[in-house]
């Protein structure tokens, strides 16, 4: 069966990797114990300006520090084909970015798991949990998940909107925008590729900032929203976009892949902002996007890499989890939009206010709802937030 799987994908491995052995030289790889490692891109693809090229920027780091050998690969046959063959190949050290894990975790058609085909490899996903059972427990002891606190950083982004929406005459003027005034709505919306716990967690961290202004100001927003956008079609984003500004929006959050940049575009279009995700792509349209959601995934892939090679990985339940703490996940540090700012004065006064915010979070003294951790958000916490 492996060979035949194999067989199936070397054409397409020999085309989508890029191979790089650097370091100690061609012999070095053939030692006994020494490590490959190998990224599994996304659908998105290795040059997302985003998720994906954030690890493959990570591969090569570590690769060059360590002397490692890693490939890159963009299966189009399948995540369990891909897995098995780098496993096969001896590649030690798989990070897998697509959201498919079950033959990784509990074997299809009869097969046995991945993992524990290939004991001695150490694989690591990325956005859930998924080897555990349902007490808890870790089911492969090579298998690590990889989760961003992206509901920290999305509060921020939430709390950034309110202040910057009843603001946003004053910060920006008129040349080139077209803000609803407060006077005749309070609205922001929200873009979600699909209604799963991946993509809640943003959501529910942004109502929660959106919230925490809000109620300080003694205002209410509604909340307009759509789950189940997909990821790949942005005019499917331009026209959700288009009818929630058309509702009184200023402020849209995308959390679509693709879907996001026809989000950004209408924003664009309408004089409004948007808010993308995963890389800092705030100058994508300049002006016209608040600011990015960052998902850094090269920190986890350079420290996790080390950690397995000097064998010093550690994980409570083979969990990692990087927080707003940590750099891995996090708003970006609002440049590109501070170009088009006019009044700096109420500018760096929000800015401070969202330092303080940060800080809060960081150091525990604001607690934000994780569905991707399968906490429970309540609406009834949020009451100055409607949900439409």
């Amino acid at each position: 069966m492996l060979r035949r799987v194999k067989g199936m994908v070397s054409v397409l491995l020999a085309s989508v990797m890029v191979i790089s052995l650097v370091g100690c030289g061609d012999s070095s790889s053939k030692d006994e114990g020494a490590k490959k490692m190998a990224i599994v891109c996304s659908a998105a693809g290795q040059n997302d300006n985003g998720y994906n090229q954030s690890a493959v920027e990570g591969a090569k780091k570590v690769a060059e520090d360590l002397g490692l050998e890693y490939k890159i690969i963009e299966p189009t046959n399948g995540v369990p084909a891909a897995l098995e063959t780098l496993a096969e190949d001896g590649y030690n050290i798989i990070f897998n970015l697509e959201y498919d894990f079950e033959a990784l975790i509990v074997g299809t058609g009869g097969s046995k798991p991945i993992a524990e085909m290939y004991p001695d490899t150490t694989f690591i996903v990325f956005n859930d949990n998924p080897n555990v059972d349902e007490s808890g427990n870790v089911i492969h002891d090579n298998v690590y998940s990889v989760l961003f606190d992206v509901n920290e950083a999305s509060y921020v982004a939430g709390a950034l909107s309110v202040l910057v929406n009843e603001n946003a005459e004053a910060l920006f003027g008129t040349d080139g925008y077209n803000f609803t005034s407060v006077d005749e709505a309070r609205a922001v919306g929200f873009v979600g590729g699909t209604n799963s716990k991946g993509i809640t967690v943003f959501s529910y961290g942004f109502i929660e900032g959106i919230n925490h202004v809000a109620e300080e100001l003694g205002v209410t927003y509604d909340y307009y929203s759509k789950y189940d956008a997909g990821f790949a079609d942005p005019a499917t984003g331009s026209s959700v976009a288009g009818t929630f500004f058309n509702q009184g929006a200023n402020i849209v959050y995308a959390v679509a892949g693709g879907v996001g940049d026809g989000v950004a575009s209408k924003a664009k279009e309408e004089g409004k902002l948007a808010i993308h995700v995963d890389a800092n792509k705030d100058d994508q349209q300049p002006g016209y996007i608040l600011t990015s959601v960052i998902k850094n995934t090269e920190v986890p892939v350079v420290e996790i890499t080390k950690g397995v090679v000097d064998g010093t990985l550690k994980a409570d339940n083979n969990l990692l989890t990087y927080s707003l703490k940590t750099g891995a996940a996090s708003i970006t540090d609002l440049t590109t939009i501070e170009s088009n700012v006019i009044d700096m004065d109420k500018w760096n006064e929000i800015k401070d206010y969202i330092t303080n915010i940060e800080k809060q979070i960081s150091d525990g003294e604001i607690k934000v709802v994780n569905a991707q951790e399968g906490e429970e958000f309540d609406p009834s916490v949020c009451p100055n937030v409607n949900l439409k």
